[in-house]
């Protein structure tokens, strides 16, 4: 049975959708080249996506004695967290609702056979 390496980081001030184009760019790639993929990615949730990544691998030398060239992406997702809700006064005594989106981040790892 394969073992799953696992990272996360919660409550990431990101929405969701946008750390998702991150994710899709890197999902099932080898760990080394998704890492330099997201260190020249212009996109802002690409740092939180590398810190959760490298999270991982850190976790896989030193928990499991994997090495870092031997592992792959095996399944990254971005799900939603609490969304803050913020008001912005507008014209004629109204509100306008601002919404603030935060997300979970999950990074897991497996070694490549």
């Amino acid at each position: 049975m394969e073992t799953n390496i696992q990272a996360n980081a919660q409550f990431v001030p990101q929405s969701a959708q946008k750390v998702r184009m991150v994710a899709d760019m890197i999902r099932g790639k080898h760990v080394i080249e998704a890492q330099n993929l997201l260190k020249f990615t212009p996109n802002s949730a690409a740092r939180p996506v590398l810190k959760v990544l490298n999270s991982a691998m850190a976790n896989a030398e030193e928990n499991f004695g994997v090495s870092r060239d031997d592992l792959y992406i095996f399944r990254i997702m971005a799900d939603e967290a609490p969304t803050r809700k913020w008001r912005k006064f507008g014209a004629r005594g109204r509100f306008k609702p601002w919404l603030r989106r935060s997300s979970h981040i999950t990074v897991i790892l497996r070694e490549v056979e």
